[in-house]
Order: C-alpha cells, then structure tokens, then sequence
C-alpha cells in the first residue's frame, strides 16, 4: 500500500527542489516514488500542476510505434503511425495515474500566491535517509497517510535547521 504526503511551501519554487532531491534518492534506491507532483500558485492564483510523467507524450510515442506497426501490414506505415500516434494522445491524456488530480487541484486553490505544493505517493522508503535529505526544507505537512508519529516527526525534520 502507498503513502500519501502532502507538504506545502511558501516558496513558490521549493516544492520543485525537494522533488529533485526525492527523485534523486529513488535512483539511489532509498525511496520508491508511485507519483510526485508540485503545484504551484502564480501571483494571479492560477494553479498549475508540474506532473511527474507526462503521459500523453508516453501514450502518443506508444501509439505511433503500434500505429506503424499495423501500418505495415497493411502498406501504409505513415497513415498507421498518424493514427496511432493520435489515439495514443488521446488515451494519454485520458489516463490519469497516481494522484487524483481534482484532490490536487482542490487542495492546491487554499495555497497562497506565490506558494507551492509537493504531492508525493511513496511505495516504500528508508524513513531515516529520507527525513535527513528533506531536514531544514521548511516546509508544513498538510495531508498525510502516515501514522501520527511518523507524521510529527517529517514535521520536525522539516523544520529543523540544517
């Protein structure tokens, strides 16, 4: 089962770093990431999502190589890639993974301006390594499905000073 955790930030490109860091340590095995993902609020309170995977692009490269494919044998390589490839946008884009993007995008308009939010779904980590890499972030823990104790003790990590 997957953890949720949700931490805001008052800066608007923190949330961003942290995810690199996070994305990081998953390379080096010490975090399994289902999904990470920051929104961020503009000064104007327009909310954007920064997804992890972008999987329209995945679904279009996917459709056009099976495009093709059946393009091929039927003797029209070009014609079955272009389809294909359009259909693999279209289920792409329709395909929402991980995170549930109203959640996010609900959660996401009670931030201020200016202000960003990390949504990470952990599969597994090594909750020692991790609370170092994210200590002194300053960020506020503001949804979670971690028991209470592991939930304050992110929170002090995250505003210890480093």
């Amino acid at each position: 089962m997957s953890t949720l955790v949700v931490i805001g930030y008052d800066d608007q490109f923190k949330a961003e770093e942290v995810r690199l860091s996070l994305m990081k340590m998953q390379k080096d095995y010490l975090i399994d990431l289902e999904d990470a993902v920051v929104a961020v609020k503009d000064q104007k309170g327009k909310v954007r999502l920064h997804q992890a995977v972008n999987v329209t692009a995945a679904g279009a490269v996917s459709g056009g190589f099976w495009g093709a494919l059946i393009g091929m044998l039927f003797l029209n390589p070009l014609l079955g890639m272009a389809m294909g490839a359009t259909a693999g946008a279209v289920s792409g884009a329709l395909t929402d993974v991980g995170i549930d993007d109203k959640f996010m995008k609900e959660l996401a308009a009670n931030m201020k301006p200016g202000s960003s939010t990390l949504f990470v779904l952990v599969r597994k980590a090594t909750p020692d390594k991790v609370l170092d890499e994210v200590k002194g972030t300053g960020g506020k823990v503001l949804r979670t499905s971690l028991s209470h104790d592991d939930e304050a003790k992110l929170q002090t990590a995250l505003s210890a000073q480093k």
